[in-house]
């Protein structure tokens, strides 16, 4: 939103400076991105007088001016054909920056001649076009300020540009009206009084509009009035001045007014050419199919339920957004009929998106315009018209009602320091609220109809402590409330967050976020894809369904690192993935990737491709880490996929499963463009049980001096014999005693024969009472067989 100092000076009687108002703005959360002062940029340039001018002698067209300035007389070349003694000047003097040639000012010669500095044109100085000749002013004392002096007689040429940004819920700020009345509840001046009188009608006019039944909540209300014997034509100088100012280009008078008025009071007018419509206007919402040739040149095919406004021959408008240039004004237009109505802001969305037009008019009515001031816009509006162009106005046409948008709340002037922490006294919450509209009866403050985003009463506060500025909000220390240690906040379920994300960052896994949505074909492959998961209104086709896993995510995330040249990869991502579309119909996961070497290529032959074993130890590392139990079942029901022969489902019983490891399927690899090898893991951190007991300090540290004693036992097992069945076997002959028991060895083949397989493990024994004996450790040493064969079914290898 733009405007000028003097457009805003229009409504505010200020004495405010520009920066003051700069920064008063931002503060009332009407952000300033950015002033444009030409007055600034014009400073350096300085008044002279030209005492002489003589034809150089190298030149026809050159002239050396003697020129006195402020710091005395400066030799001048100049080539302006109206170069001559006595005309007062501006001077650029050396060192000073022309922005219209984009050049600095040098002590030069030229023809051989030495230039102390430039008489400048208007174009040279980004005032205007005109460049036939050097700028002649009427009076200025030399050494004066070019700046000072168009400030004191062309101040518009000077007036400084204010752009600020708008909010969504701030649609009253799109008129320089509503800016000018938040700078008034601020302070920074007084508002003035802009009302005016209805504008008398002396004739019926002969065009009529109507609002079809179908169309009465687009278009609630329309006002419509014609002015005949107008005269088409040129703006005047203050109104082009303004628009051009904003970076709207002038068209003509007629246009102009509505463009004014769009930005003056937030209020979009419309005019058609009277001679131009055929029979009566009617409001009503589009079949579909309906064409409009509009006023940006274009011809738009209109959709059902657009609402359009049309004559006997078609439609000629889209309300709220667009005029069509059948009946558009021309400087030919005699009788002009002027439009103000109302339009639902949703259906304008509706309108504008679809069709993909852009303009002001629909910019403000989907953000919502005051509904209340449509007829007095209209009044405004004829007034200027015959003030400036002339003519006969007529009764004004009606069709529909204003919409009801009154609502009222109720202040509780003691909720301010408890929602905004600001001591306000009552009676100044009360004025301030005035100010800015309301009508305040005792405690109830009725809601202007140019104020949309006022909801409820905590938006009653916000506009309170809004004036009063956040700035003074000064932070205090909150007093205790109870007494001793305070509940903890984080829930056991956020601690189990906070943990895995940590263990798998400090693993060497980077955090991926990735989008919940993903395309059929991918969610097919993790058994997702159907209609319950699938996106009534997708962002596009690649999002159409919800993520079953996080896995495939990451997957997509590999493969675009890999055609970037990123080959080894380690990612994670902690979310939400979706069974159905219902709630409770998710469950959160945390799930990591490897894909391609350990690390990068060395010497010593250190790196090799990634395995399974390594996203095993670091599933249970970051089960570990957020309380799982450390004994565990391992079972190979994991789904499709998954390598079958390469995988492991953690689990705490036949149901219970805290997670899953593995190699990807080649097949799911190949399917989305991953070159292998990549394995990964999932982890459940809902599924792993709180404990029993919550301590709040650590156990007692268990430790002890007696010596460990470690043993070494080779069985002899059949080949489909896992591992962790032996381990588990052989950790179960004594619980109290055995602290570890690990693999250190496989051999297949051999004497063995065929079937067969040969684990080597060994058995940590740590005593807690006494040294061991010999008789005390072949004692454990015949349990751990036992127990094995049991089992496994193994046999102690000779």
């Amino acid at each position: 939103m733009k405007f000028t100092l003097s457009w805003l000076k229009d409504h505010l009687d200020t004495t405010a400076t520009v920066d003051e108002i700069a920064e008063t703005l931002t503060d009332l959360g009407l952000e300033v991105e950015g002033i444009e002062n030409p007055a600034e940029a014009l400073r350096p340039f300085t008044i002279g007088k030209v005492v002489a001018a003589e034809k150089h002698p190298d030149a026809d067209k050159l002239k050396v001016c003697r020129v006195e300035t402020d710091t005395g007389e400066s030799q001048i070349i100049c080539g302006a054909p109206n170069a001559r003694e006595g005309i007062t000047v501006v001077v650029a003097k050396p060192g000073t920056y022309v922005p219209g040639i984009e050049t600095t000012i040098q002590i030069g010669k030229i023809r051989g001649v030495e230039s102390h500095g430039m008489m400048c044109s208007e174009r040279e100085m980004e005032l205007s076009d005109e460049h036939n000749g050097i700028i002649e002013l009427p009076s200025g004392e030399v050494g004066q300020s070019f700046a000072d002096w168009l400030a004191q007689n062309d101040p518009a040429k000077v007036d400084p540009v204010i752009e600020i940004a708008i909010t969504p819920n701030r649609p009253d700020a799109l008129g320089v009206r509503g800016i000018a009345r938040d700078l008034a509840a601020r302070g920074l001046g007084t508002l003035k009084a802009r009302d005016l009188e209805p504008v008398p009608g002396s004739f019926d006019s002969p065009l009529t509009v109507s609002i079809d039944d179908d169309a009465r909540d687009g278009c609630p209300v329309f006002y419509g009035r014609l002015i005949r014997g107008v005269t088409n034509g040129p703006s005047p100088a203050w109104l082009q001045d303004a628009l051009k100012a904003i970076g709207l280009r002038p068209i003509s008078f007629l246009v102009d007014v509505t463009n004014f008025f769009t930005f003056d009071r937030n209020r979009p007018l419309h005019v058609f050419d009277a001679d131009k419509v055929s029979g009566n206007l009617r409001v009503h919402a589009a079949e579909g199919g309906e064409t409009l040739e509009a006023l940006d040149e274009r011809t738009y095919t209109l959709e059902p339920g657009m609402i359009a406004i049309s004559d006997d021959a078609g439609v000629q408008s889209l309300g709220g957004i667009m005029g069509g240039e059948t009946t558009g004004v021309t400087e030919d237009t005699v009788n002009v009929f002027v439009e103000a109505a109302f339009f639902d802001p949703i259906r304008t969305a509706f309108t504008g998106r679809a069709l993909k037009i852009n303009s002001d008019a629909r910019y403000r009515f989907e953000r919502g315009i005051d509904p209340e001031w449509t007829p007095h816009g209209i009044e405004h509006a004829t007034r200027m018209i015959l003030d400036y162009a002339g003519g006969e106005a007529s009764h004004v046409v009606k069709a529909g009602e204003i919409p009801d948008h009154a609502r009222a709340y109720t202040l509780d002037t003691d909720r301010c320091s408890r929602l905004v922490g600001m001591e306000i006294p009552a009676e100044t919450q009360r004025a301030t609220l005035t100010a800015l509209g309301f009508t305040m009866e005792g405690d109830t403050a009725h809601v202007p109809s140019w104020r949309p985003d006022v909801m409820g009463e905590a938006d009653l506060v916000e506009e309170v402590a809004r004036i009063a500025s956040l700035t003074k909000l000064e932070g205090k220390p909150m007093p205790r409330m109870t007494d001793g240690v305070p509940k903890p906040i984080l829930s056991p379920l956020q601690k189990r967050e906070q943990a895995a994300r940590r263990t798998a960052a400090t693993l060497g896994y980077n955090e991926c976020v990735t989008y919940s949505f993903i395309d059929r074909e991918a969610a097919s492959l993790f058994g997702g894809g159907d209609d319950a998961t699938m996106l009534a209104n997708p962002i596009s086709s690649e999002m159409s369904h919800m993520r079953p896993a996080l896995l495939p995510g990451l997957l997509r995330a590999a493969a675009r690192n890999q055609a970037r040249g990123a080959g080894d990869q380690a990612l994670f991502e902690l979310g939400y993935a979706f069974s159905g579309g219902e709630p409770g119909e998710q469950a959160q996961m945390l799930t990591g990737l490897m894909v391609g070497r350990t690390g990068p290529k060395d010497v010593h032959g250190s790196a090799r491709a990634v395995d399974v074993f390594d996203v095993k130890a670091d599933a249970e590392a970051v089960l570990a880490a957020i309380g799982a139990p450390a004994k565990v079942q391992i079972q190979r029901t994991g789904d499709a996929w998954w390598h079958p022969g390469r995988h492991g489902v953690i689990c705490l019983g036949p149901k219970k499963v805290l997670g899953v490891y593995g190699e990807v399927h080649p097949r799911i690899l190949e399917a989305l463009d991953v070159k292998g090898p990549a394995v990964a893991f999932t982890v459940f951190p809902e599924a792993v049980p709180l404990p029993k007991q919550v301590r709040t300090t650590r156990p007692a540290l268990e430790a002890t001096d007696l010596q460990a004693v470690e043993r070494d036992f080779a069985f002899v097992v059949d080949a489909d014999v896992a591992s962790l069945d032996l381990v588990n076997a052989a950790a179960g002959a004594d619980k109290a005693l055995i602290s570890d028991v690990r693999v250190f060895d496989e051999f297949v083949g051999g004497s063995l024969g065929e079937g067969k397989k040969s684990l080597a493990v060994t058995v940590r024994l740590q005593p807690r009472d006494a040294t061991l004996t010999d008789k005390d450790i072949e004692a454990v040493s015949a349990k751990v067989v036992e127990k094995v064969q049991k089992a496994t079914g193994a046999e102690l290898r000779g």
